[in-house]
């Protein structure tokens, strides 16, 4: 199934983000809300392709960042 993403739709910074330009993602809490899918970006390319994951796998995401020695 293919989610297309609004044009308004409200980007969360990674907590890592510092607005540096540094590496960065984000998603759009309000999508995954209303669908049940989460979509991912890169904050450097937000025109770029979007990653469309499930909860599940977002918080496996998460969690390979947190464990990573940064």
């Amino acid at each position: 199934m293919i989610h297309a993403l609004p044009s308004e739709t409200d980007w969360t910074s990674s907590s890592y983000s510092q607005g540096n330009g540094g590496e960065c993602v984000e998603w759009a809490p309000a999508h995954t809300s209303a669908t049940g899918v989460v979509p991912v970006r890169d904050s450097k390319n937000p025109t770029g392709p979007t990653l469309m994951v499930t909860p599940t796998a977002f918080a496996g995401l998460v969690a390979l960042a947190r464990a990573a020695d940064l």
